[in-house]
């Protein structure tokens, strides 16, 4: 189930209307020539089709999970067609998906990509991970704040009864943090010290489980032992199970197509495990859900089932993947980048880790900023026309019909060399210094790294959380160790601090 979770596609989507179609940066800062204006930019016809009905859509279903994957289907679209907007089919689709339509025009460069998230021009109701939605079965019949459009009324009260948990939040995040990090690394090092070493998923999926749950819900997994013991991996199953059509998990093909892709899979299936995860934040998240009721005008049901997809598919889903590609990154870093982040740790992180603290680490700060480039947790963003427009990518301006399905591959728009000098090439310092300002042109939370969450867009309302608390973590390792030696799944070696 671990594997499953390093596959799926979390994530709160949001966006800012402050995060309007931007320029490329400046070549100075890039490392590359700016792109033209779009006023001097020819028109052109969108290339790509979406092939015959039913074989179309089946050819390149096939493609993207089993002859090229996602990030070759992308690529080898682009060359074909000289163009990073183009038209053609995402999964899922035939045989057993009829009411899903596969047709989307991809936006594969930042300039193109940014349209995703400027709220005038596109919707964003229903359409999570894409044309397909997994029933409403799995969060009580209720469509959660992430598959609201802006425009629904209901999405400004639960939007801000999300922002509202997460500044409460503050209280305890970092003290759970740091405590469920000490009980985490225990168990690493007590692995390490009897087996030689130790693999990391699971104890930082408990980890991640345990505090999100604390922090977001003031509800202590301890007050239930079953909760306490397997409650990540009902969420693992939870999460796995609406999201398998959509993801390449890398099993043994023709199976993996046949029992994975092929279907909706029944929300009875975990039905068990997630009512009581319902009925543990009935209880133990009481003031919570209370405060939701009374403040924001929402019924008890909806502050649960919200309150159980923030931290269950947003919160918990994101960071098992983001955090798992932020250890393995720096653990298997072979350039002295370890030897830098401990010597700012100890120099520059003062006496005890804060929030404030984090901010005197720059070069922590901008390695966890490239972790999220190359491996942003949700790679595919998506969004609809809200009305005809003209979209505009570094060479071309494409009309966009009112009701067309737009997808973003994120990984690979995040390596546009328009915009970023060797963009392939995982660099701890690019976010430094002048570099500070890729961070406008940084997208892993359906908008810009300097956009601001608020009730009018789908900007990510933990986005600031989520990169604190990554380099919190590593602060945190790097004051316990001296080095880590980690591979994707395995901590190997484990120097600790003398």
């Amino acid at each position: 189930m671990a594997r499953i979770m390093m596959s799926i596609t979390p994530g709160m989507p949001s966006s800012s209307s402050s995060s309007r179609v931007s320029p490329p940066p400046p070549s100075s800062v890039s490392g590359a020539q700016s792109a033209p204006s779009s006023t001097s930019l020819p028109i052109r016809t969108i290339p790509g089709s979406y092939g015959w009905p039913l074989l179309g859509p089946l050819s390149d279903r096939l493609d993207y999970f089993w002859f090229q994957g996602p990030e070759s289907f992308f690529k080898k679209r682009i060359e074909q067609h000289k163009s990073t907007v183009f038209r053609t089919n995402v999964p899922p689709t035939f045989p057993l998906f009829t009411g899903v339509n596969p047709n989307v025009v991809a936006v594969l460069d930042v300039k193109s990509f940014a349209h995703l998230f400027d709220m005038e021009i596109v919707e964003k109701k229903n359409i999570l991970v894409g044309d397909f939605m997994p029933s409403t079965q799995y969060t009580g019949n209720i469509r959660t704040c992430a598959y609201l459009d802006t425009s629904e009324p209901q999405h400004a009260k639960l939007k801000n009864f999300a922002m509202d948990i997460l500044k409460r939040s503050s209280k305890v995040w970092l003290t759970e943090l740091l405590a469920n990090l000490d009980t985490m690394c225990n168990t690493l090092d007590t692995d390490l010290s009897e087996k030689g070493s130790a693999g990391y998923l699971l104890p930082l999926q408990k980890c991640a489980f345990k505090f999100l749950v604390k922090a977001l819900a003031g509800a202590d997994t301890s007050a239930s032992s079953e909760i306490e013991e397997y409650g990540f991996a009902m969420l693992d199953k939870w999460l796995a199970l609406q999201l398998l059509p959509t993801v390449k998990i890398g099993v043994l093909q023709p199976l993996e197509e046949i029992f994975l892709h092929s279907f909706a899979y029944p929300f009875f299936l975990v039905s068990g495990p997630y009512n009581k995860l319902y009925e543990f934040i009935k209880k133990e998240g009481r003031e919570v859900v209370e405060r939701g009721m009374t403040e924001y005008g929402l019924t008890e049901d909806e502050c649960i089932h919200n309150l159980l997809f923030v931290i269950g598919f947003n919160a918990y889903g994101g960071f098992s993947i983001f955090l798992a590609s932020l250890l393995s990154t720096i653990g298997s870093d072979t350039t002295g980048l370890q030897e830098r982040i401990r010597k700012e740790v100890r120099e520059n992180g003062g006496p005890s880790l804060t929030f404030e603290s984090v901010k005197e680490l720059p070069l922590v700060q901008s390695v966890v900023y490239e972790v999220l480039r190359l491996n942003p947790p949700v790679p595919l963003q998506f969004a609809r026309a809200r009305k005809d427009f003209q979209l505009s990518s570094h060479e071309s301006v494409f009309d966009i019909k009112k009701g067309e399905l737009l997808c973003g591959y994120q990984p690979l728009v995040m390596k546009d060399a328009n915009v970023f000098n060797e963009p392939e090439t995982f660099k701890p310092d690019r976010f430094m210094g002048q570099g500070s300002e890729l961070l406008n042109y940084l997208y892993w939370s359906n908008g810009p790294q300097t956009g601001s969450p608020s009730e009018s867009n789908k900007q990510c309302a933990a986005k600031d959380y989520v990169t604190i608390t990554g380099c919190l973590i590593v602060a945190y390792l790097f004051r316990r160790y001296d080095s880590i030696t980690a591979s994707a799944t395995s901590i190997t070696a484990a120097v600790k601090a003398k």
